[in-house]
């Protein structure tokens, strides 16, 4: 019989086919454990050979960067130790001020003994602990941000009567870069959007320039916006991305064309968030003092050089170093290297935008830079970075809503619907007093002094507009309008027939040729090929696939004849 020893050895012998006993020769002894440890050997070596050639297809196919970066410690890396320096231990205290003795035990019946619900400075540690997180955005969710400062260089007092473009203004922004597909917690170097999103804190309330770095979107109507977020995010079942949604959605909705395409060309993966330009994206009206107006479109043009990620150095990234955007932004302000962009402006009067064979308030199209020069108008700044990333980034609401005097919206649907969906996401996120939340605060100017009849509501931290009235109109120097010629927005006149009126197929292809084979190089034109296909060969639908060559066929038959042939499908006969 086996010992007790003898046996649980036995239990964990790979292929022993060699046993032992009590009579064997020490000798014998050392064969059978040397043949048990050479067959483990060759066990090991060949999983290892095995996960080794595995590794190693891998990074040469999909991860392997021309030059990987490698991460030299940065400013970002130093921050607890230069804290450190710079301040003195402060006695912990409770949240309601009461120093604390103990932060490391707490109070029990005897040294093993349950805990004491009387420990109430442990249970408001739990509870506020419970509570940390707040629902993250929806879109938008992985992001960075800093402060700086935007000042007016040049005079449009012609087109626009906001004091924001006064010539030598000065005005405090906040701002914040973002994916728009990713969670949280996601790489900020996946192929995707960046959201650009300024903050002014203008002499007349809040302008927030809430765009992306692309100045167009996958959509033109409101109504597809969820949908086409819900086929960028995860499949409702495997919770997974889902290639096939990405670009079953695209084969659906033709007018996507011109921002995938943007998507998969070079500028597709921004090295980092400094290196890129924004765009206003949408058409807004501008209104002069005259009560004159004109169409115009923001352009920040990025005053660093523009670069981008090789997307083998962006995979790279995205597992080595997923954060990597953010800390850029951050250790770059922290060495005093600051980022700057300068704002243009194309301006378009309303006859001539009549007479554009386009709708102009088509938030899938541009406006040509030949017909429409950019104008300068001035200069943004990032030269501080956020003493708290919750309360100024991840609390910093933007809505398109917000627009001083002399800035207003088009009839753009996509805008029209951000006016109400991005003020909506806030409430929701934040609730119904984030407008008093410090950085989100019209009053961090000084000169604006904000007067509502809103009152009350969750978390309002505010002197809740003290014993004022509370209601309107009344005749007890409660807030009033005092002149109305000069805030009330620019009137227009528009006739039609209430309906849903469908705009598919609005040209979806014109401009996107044009982008296609007159602004990208050869080289850019193949490496939208490649992108392309290797995210459509991960597509497990072959009618996806052959549905969205069809589609991108279109933009150029000798693009969709090699895109078709790479993917090994038939295009349609035409």
């Amino acid at each position: 019989m086996l010992t007790c020893t003898q046996q649980y050895k036995s239990t964990y012998t790979i292929n022993d086919d060699v046993t032992s006993s009590t009579d064997e020769s020490k000798e014998a002894r050392k064969k059978i454990y040397a043949i048990r440890k050479q067959k483990e050997k060759k066990i090991r070596d060949k999983k290892v050979s095995l996960v080794g050639r595995y590794i190693e297809r891998k990074l040469n196919n999909n991860m392997a960067a021309p030059s990987q970066p490698t991460k030299e410690p940065g400013p970002a890396d130093h921050q607890l130790p230069e804290f450190k320096k710079s301040h003195k231990t402060e006695q912990l205290t409770t949240g309601w001020g009461r120093p604390v003795g103990d932060r490391s035990n707490v109070q029990t019946v005897g040294p093993r003994g349950p805990v004491l619900l009387q420990d109430v400075v442990y249970i408001e540690d739990t509870a506020r602990f419970d509570r940390e997180r707040i629902p993250e955005r929806v879109v938008h969710a992985k992001g960075g941000g800093a402060f700086g400062v935007f000042e007016a260089t040049d005079d449009i007092s012609d087109v626009c009567k906001a004091k924001v473009f006064i010539k030598g203004t000065k005005t405090r922004v906040a701002m914040r870069f973002s994916t728009v597909a990713g969670e949280s917690g996601s790489a900020d170097t996946n192929r995707d959007p960046r959201g650009f999103a300024i903050k002014l804190y203008t002499d007349e309330g809040i302008w927030d320039c809430v765009g992306n770095n692309t100045p167009i979107f996958f959509v033109r109507d409101p109504f597809l916006f969820q949908m086409f977020i819900h086929s960028q995010k995860r499949n409702p079942q495997s919770h997974l991305k889902d290639p096939n949604a990405v670009w079953d959605f695209f084969a659906n909705n033709p007018q996507a064309t011109h921002q995938f395409l943007f998507l998969y060309s070079d500028r597709g993966i921004p090295d980092g968030f400094r290196h890129m330009h924004g765009y206003g994206s949408h058409t807004f009206k501008m209104v002069n003092a005259k009560n004159e107006f004109v169409w115009v479109k923001f352009h920040w043009r990025c005053n660093q050089k523009i670069k981008n990620l090789e997307p083998k150095t962006a995979k790279f990234l995205a597992g080595e170093q997923p954060d990597y955007a953010l800390q850029d932004l951050f250790d770059s302000i922290a060495k005093k290297d600051y980022p700057s962009w300068t704002l243009y402006i194309q301006t378009v009067t309303d006859a001539e935008a009549k007479n554009l064979p386009y709708n102009p308030f088509d938030l899938t199209k541009i406006f040509s830079q030949k017909q429409f020069p950019l104008r300068k108008v001035g200069k943004l700044t990032l030269n501080e970075n956020p003493e708290n990333y919750f309360t100024q980034i991840e609390q910093l609401a933007f809505s398109p809503a917000h627009m001083p005097p002399g800035i207003e919206a088009s009839p753009d649907k996509m805008l029209q619907g951000r006016l109400f969906s991005y003020t909506d996401t806030q409430r929701h996120r934040i609730g119904a007093n984030f407008l008093i939340v410090p950085v989100n605060n019209p009053e961090t100017n000084k000169n604006v002094k904000v007067c509502t009849y809103q009152r009350d509501g969750p978390m309002n931290t505010s002197q809740n507009y003290g014993d004022r009235p509370n209601y309107y109109r009344n005749e007890f120097h409660g807030p009033d309008v005092t002149s109305r010629s000069a805030h009330i927005e620019h009137a227009t006149y528009e006739a039609g027939l209430s309906d849903r009126h469908p705009s598919q197929d609005e040209d979806n292809f014109t401009q996107p040729r044009v982008f296609y084979t007159q602004v990208l190089t050869d080289q850019g034109r193949q490496n939208i090929l490649d992108n392309m296909a290797e995210h459509l060969e991960q597509c497990t639908d072959k009618d996806v696939i052959k549905r969205a060559v069809a589609v991108l066929a279109n933009v150029d038959d000798a693009f969709g004849k090699k895109l078709a042939q790479r993917l090994k499908v038939d295009l349609p006969k035409k």
